[in-house]
């Protein structure tokens, strides 16, 4: 199995690319969130891959992150998705919108998705969410938003919730309560004393 390719980018298109590794071309399918972080044509780029074998063929599919990879992974374990479809979602929403999608059980953001329906994206949901950490789900969006300090005091105020006792799931939805009321993420201690007021 091959786990990443390291070559030289020879074509580049938004939904494929060919990568020369030491004179072979492999071509790749990748989702639009990869495409927006490779280089050049001719420029040297490194792919984390996911080796899809059927009976009928072979086929490569490549990620930028290891968090891409690790999420089509899921998404193609549900029965049903196959990799065009994996790859259609993670075009369609950020890992880390895609995550929080799947926590809040936001049926309507997943289906919003091109090729998506509802009855897929309710089983997405489904078979997901108890895959999906709920402190990671929240932390995901300031993490994408560029607020690196603003998410580890999310993550800090869902760990001492579930510390005194509540489910990670109750604690996610108890500081994502007091975020959409407004709340800072500035401070640990506060946010805290304003979730639990919130119960």
């Amino acid at each position: 199995m091959i786990a990443y390719l390291h070559g030289i980018l020879a074509e580049k298109h938004p939904t494929s690319i060919v990568l020369d590794v030491q004179g072979i071309g492999y071509a790749v399918s990748i989702p639009l969130s990869t495409y927006d972080r490779l280089p050049a044509s001719g420029g040297t780029c490194r792919l984390q891959i996911h080796h899809h074998m059927r009976e009928d063929g072979q086929s490569l599919y490549g990620f930028a992150a290891a968090e891409e990879k690790q999420m089509f992974e899921l998404l193609i374990s549900i029965s049903g998705i196959g990799p065009k479809v994996a790859l259609g979602v993670l075009s369609g929403l950020q890992v880390a919108e895609l995550r929080a999608a799947i926590a809040e059980g936001d049926v309507k953001r997943l289906s919003s998705v091109r090729g998506v329906g509802k009855k897929t994206a309710e089983r997405i949901v489904v078979e997901l969410r108890d895959k999906i950490d709920p402190a990671e789900a929240l932390t995901s969006r300031a993490v994408a938003a560029g607020d690196a300090a603003g998410a580890t005091v999310l993550r800090d105020t869902v760990l001492a919730l579930a510390a005194l006792g509540f489910p990670q799931d109750q604690a996610r939805k108890m500081v994502q309560t007091v975020l959409d009321a407004g709340a800072s993420t500035t401070d640990t201690e506060a946010l805290l004393k304003l979730a639990l007021a919130s119960r």
